[in-house]
């Protein structure tokens, strides 16, 4: 019997890839919506082309194919920060494009604010298994602590703030417009995500962070 050529194999890993990349996805969607407890592994191996068996065979487990989902939400942004091309504009543009960027991100992927909310309620006890978890705080910080050295280089930025307290001031913001959108709908009858207020919220954030950061 001949052996497999090259390109079976080849076909083989990017099957197994595919198979593994809608496991995900579809995992990231039942679990953002039924939180760790909730979610069935049956329900997942359902709703995907592959079995139960399949997916333990990918993952391990349960706890491990939300971690894999949990790791895979936290780099599709970290990702994006460590691509912006941010070090051509001027300190106050580049911060500003980066809040913008996160503003963009957070809005259009709700099953990640989703996750993060489910993992505090668990006091991050999966995240912290991580092999990843040392790499999942370097893009963002990296990029505005160059920022915040040019921008303070350039006596524009206050010096008694780092990257951390940057992050967190704008972090904040996203994460309350999207995460919180129904409750605060609810109670002040306006929706945080309405079109018509987007450009306002994506101006306001930006103004916030800079006004912080260039206060005296």
């Amino acid at each position: 019997m001949a052996a497999p050529t090259s390109d079976t194999g080849e076909a083989r890993q990017r099957d197994a890839e595919r198979t593994r990349a809608e496991i995900l996805e579809v995992a990231t969607l039942e679990f953002a919506d039924k939180g760790y407890a909730g979610a069935r592994v049956d329900e997942i191996a359902a709703r995907t082309s592959t079995t139960k068996r399949m997916i333990y065979y990918y993952f391990g487990g349960k706890e491990q194919l939300y971690l894999a989902a949990l790791e895979n939400a936290y780099s599709v942004i970290r990702g994006i920060e460590g691509e912006v091309d941010v070090d051509h504009l001027d300190p106050v543009s580049a911060i500003r494009r980066l809040a913008e960027l996160t503003f963009d991100h957070h809005e259009s992927h709700p099953n990640f604010l989703r996750l993060v909310s489910i993992e505090n309620i668990h006091r991050a006890e999966h995240l912290t298994k991580s092999d990843l978890l040392p790499r999942l705080a370097d893009p963002a910080v990296d990029v505005l602590g160059r920022i915040l050295e040019r921008g303070r280089a350039a006596g524009q930025f206050r010096d008694d703030v780092d990257a951390l307290d940057v992050h967190m001031v704008i972090s904040s913001f996203c994460v309350f417009r999207t995460a919180n959108r129904y409750t605060f709908q609810a109670i002040f009858q306006r929706d945080m995500l309405d079109p018509a207020r987007r450009d306002h919220y994506r101006r306001m954030l930006g103004d916030l962070v800079i006004d912080f950061l260039t206060a005296r």
